[in-house]
């Protein structure tokens, strides 16, 4: 069955990709701060406190470009159609196995 995915709604989509990007960008924040910390010993005040307001830059820009993406998609997709992805019926022991 193809289903076409004509509308997102840009407000929650921007919201839940924010929270992504910050929920990503912690781990990245430990990668970059540990070798660092080893090397040249402590980091001085302007460049930890950038590596503190990392994950909230990535959340910010993350949710404004995603809310022009979703904007933008909606727009060309009322002209052109929407993404077409292809859906099957699951039996209800692999959701069960899945945890679906």
């Amino acid at each position: 069955m193809k289903t076409q995915l004509l509308n997102v709604s840009p407000l929650q989509t921007a919201k839940v990709f924010a929270a992504l990007w910050f929920v990503l960008t912690l781990p990245l924040l430990l990668i970059m701060a540990i070798p660092m910390m080893a090397m040249a010993g402590p980091m001085p005040g302007y460049f930890s406190g950038m590596m503190l307001a990392l994950p909230f830059l990535y959340a910010a820009f993350g949710f404004v470009f995603t809310l022009i993406g979703a904007w933008v998609y909606n727009l060309l997709a009322a002209r052109i159609g929407g993404v077409e992805f292809t859906l099957v019926q699951v039996p209800d022991s692999l959701e069960a196995a899945t945890g679906a």
